[in-house]
């Protein structure tokens, strides 16, 4: 399973999220920032940050913690 975390630039609630991550000890994920394109902005826009799933398509908005990303992860 791979996991990509979209975000943007300069915002507090990703750092908030990258904090979430590594307290649920999530080893790799793929940043992508959304800024600058304009199908990704247009599709998160104010959602971000969303930990997106690659193998199943599920998206988890934020807020999250650590048991809802364990949760999100283990289904």
């Amino acid at each position: 399973m791979s996991l990509i975390l979209y975000q943007r630039d300069d915002c507090h609630l990703c750092d908030l999220a990258l904090d979430v991550l590594a307290n649920a000890r999530i080893p790799e994920f793929e940043s992508v920032f959304i800024d600058g394109d304009d199908s990704l902005e247009s599709r998160y826009g104010i959602r971000v940050p969303v930990l997106h799933r690659s193998d199943t398509g599920a998206e988890l908005d934020w807020p999250f913690d650590a048991d809802g990303v364990a949760a999100f992860l283990h289904p």
